[in-house]
């Protein structure tokens, strides 16, 4: 297939429209993003709200997409996330608003479409420009507001394993009922994450809230949330204190579970992606308390949250083949 095609990439999740085109040597052509709107106090939207927005945004964040120079007339596949997770029976209707958009697209102008789901979209964004693109094992941690999994990734990720995270909440919605409590818009992990690093790192009050304990590779997370809640009811600390803790709280237990999950598996190459890996608190934990042999990738924060240029380079790489 002719390398100076381009490929289109459709994703709509729970909290954002997004649409990419790439080109085959990784450049960002085109990359919509536009978060669906909240209402002040809400702590997330329905399913039908948000696939309804989606609805009226792709229009569009298309026709931008094909009004930027050089793609009109270029695109030579569309792909997009079909769904949450690459196993059988994993569905949200929000993923129905992006899949017909593109089936329409992709039979208007002739071209293939390709399926992926919203999870391996996220890997492939950070994995392509980090230094363990050509990786074929390693794993990769997906952090965002309504996922924490730890994944085992074979064969350039299209072999996902699920082997460790949360049991119950995700570290997102932990930050967003936080945050939403404090009085903050939904989504709030940036806001909690700003007053986190505006705290003193060298006086963090550690004591506010337990540490959070890895089992078998897996945490439990609703009991440091309602530890949160309290502290914020009895007015006990400062926003900005307790959003240190709670950050280092967190971020410990992602080190913990990845020594944890480096020992019982023998990888010490991990990835990390996902809205809730833009924290710079978390990097920053991360890369001062991880061992030398251990080695870690982040993406871009733009590429880390919610994005279809995952998804975009997908099925480029079918494309290119």
């Amino acid at each position: 297939m002719n390398k100076e095609m381009l490929s289109l990439g459709i994703d709509t999740s729970n909290y954002k429209t997004s649409v990419a085109v790439t080109a085959s040597d990784g450049e960002i052509i085109f990359n919509y993003q536009s978060f669906l709107k909240v209402k002040s106090g809400e702590r997330g939207l329905r399913q039908s709200e948000a696939l309804f927005q989606h609805v009226q945004k792709l229009p569009e964040a298309l026709e931008n997409a094909f009004e930027t120079k050089g793609v009109r007339g270029r695109i030579g596949a569309v792909s997009v996330s079909a769904r949450p997770r690459p196993v059988k029976g994993s569905y949200m209707p929000v993923f129905t608003a992006g899949l017909s958009a593109a089936r329409s697209i992709a039979a208007s102008i002739g071209v293939p479409l390709y399926e992926f789901s919203h999870q391996e979209g996220h890997i492939e964004a950070v994995k392509h420009y980090s230094s363990m693109a050509d990786e074929k094992r390693l794993i990769c941690f997906h952090f965002s507001g309504g996922t924490t999994e730890a994944l085992l990734c074979d064969d350039d990720a299209s072999s996902i394993e699920i082997i460790g995270g949360s049991r119950d909440l995700a570290y997102g919605q932990v930050l967003d009922r936080v945050g939403v409590s404090m009085g903050f818009d939904f989504p709030c992990g940036q806001e909690v994450d700003r007053l986190a690093l505006s705290a003193d790192r060298e006086n963090i009050d550690k004591t506010i809230l337990t540490r959070v304990k890895v089992k078998d590779g897996y945490v439990n997370l609703s009991g440091i949330e309602t530890q949160c809640q309290r502290v914020l009811e009895k007015q006990e600390r400062s926003h900005e204190n307790l959003s240190a803790a709670l950050m280092h709280a967190l971020s410990q237990s992602v080190a913990d579970m990845t020594l944890f999950l480096s020992e019982k598996y023998h990888i010490n190459s991990f990835l990390y992606a996902g809205g809730v890996s833009c924290s710079s608190f978390m990097r920053k934990y991360l890369k001062e308390n991880m061992p030398d042999y251990i080695r870690t990738a982040f993406g871009a924060p733009e590429l880390s949250s919610d994005n279809a240029v995952g998804i975009s380079l997908l099925g480029g790489k079918k494309l290119w083949l």
